[in-house]
């Protein structure tokens, strides 16, 4: 004797939900086998359940209800070894994304990685440091989270496509301010002579960390300190440093002390 299931033990046996076993039956895929005349409730059998299983399992090939169905009615081999093929190389395009997906995640991961933690230090402090070639920018004054994000593409853009390959930037980005002036900038690798290069000289630089909020007195400060000392530092630096994806610190840096 053939044995009926109800809607709910149906959804349970099918690992479904009720509302999807009322979806089907609304767009033809699947429908119960019979539907009591004075209840309205609906029972299943076993080739109903049969199919349940087979449309699980063309859902986890990323088939759509619509070419589920298709499969279902279709009586051609042909047909359905054609659905078969469209649906690998879908898969192989989206494995072919996920591993690019993938391989920028690491790249990412690896890139923060490669930055330390820094945090701010506290009062002023001097850093020996070496002689340092960077590139000012001719319209940008200012680090923002949108010209931070890429710009080495500003600065590459800048120097022109023929000049390009001449070209490397480090992964670290500020604004250079003398006579007045601000311009961001960026140190360069490998160049070529070219307009606003400047040429940072190697030495002894007084530096203090600070926000954008505490930025001009921590600037005041510095350059005090440095007129106690009788110099008149001929540029500042403010030196983005990044403590996350979209957060970062400035650390000013003044000369002191030229080899």
């Amino acid at each position: 004797m053939e044995k009926f299931y109800t809607i709910g033990e149906t959804a349970k046996l099918a690992n479904v939900t009720t509302e999807t076993l009322r979806h089907y039956d609304r767009i033809g895929l699947i429908s119960p086998c019979k539907t009591d005349e004075w209840t309205g409730y609906r029972y299943y059998s076993e080739r109903e359940l049969l199919f349940l299983n087979i449309v699980r399992a063309l859902r986890r090939m990323d088939f759509s209800l619509q070419e589920i169905k298709e499969i279902l009615e279709s009586g051609d081999f042909e047909r359905i070894i054609a659905f078969f093929r469209r649906a690998e190389q879908n898969a192989d395009e989206k494995i072919a994304e996920l591993l690019d997906i993938k391989e920028r995640i690491a790249h990412a991961r690896r890139y923060y990685e490669g930055k330390s933690a820094e945090k701010p230090r506290q009062g002023l402090y001097t850093e020996e440091l070496p002689q340092r070639v960077i590139l000012l920018s001719d319209s940008l004054t200012q680090p923002t989270t949108a010209n931070l994000w890429n710009y080495h593409r500003h600065f590459y853009a800048q120097v022109g496509a023929d000049k390009k390959d001449s070209f490397a930037f480090a992964d670290t980005a500020g604004v250079y301010e003398a006579d007045g002036q601000r311009n961001m900038f960026a140190i360069c690798e490998r160049y070529e002579p070219t307009d606003g290069l400047r040429v940072l000289p190697a030495g002894t630089y007084l530096c203090a960390d600070c926000t954008e909020d505490t930025r001009e007195s921590a600037k005041a400060e510095l350059l005090h300190a440095a007129k106690e000392r009788g110099l008149s530092p001929a540029f500042v630096l403010h030196v983005v440093v990044l403590s996350g994806i979209t957060r970062w610190f400035y650390r000013l840096q003044v000369p002191i002390g030229l080899y």
